[in-house]
């Protein structure tokens, strides 16, 4: 599934402060997530990411 900056994923498990939502900072092999909850940032494999993905939320490109 292809990950794009900005978008918010929404988790299986909860963030330990209770936050199911990341928000794609990073995309790649390894992904960088943020929390969008405390903001903790997170890197991550992506074969992990995709099991652990419950929806992706596209983010709105700016309209030009």
């Amino acid at each position: 599934m292809p990950y794009h900056i900005g978008d918010t994923l929404d988790m299986k498990k909860t963030h330990p402060c209770g936050s199911k939502q990341f928000t794609v900072v990073k995309p790649g092999v390894e992904m960088r997530i943020k929390c969008a909850g405390c903001g903790h940032e997170v890197f991550i494999d992506r074969r992990k990411l995709d099991k652990s993905v419950k929806a992706v939320r596209a983010a709105i490109p700016p309209s030009s």
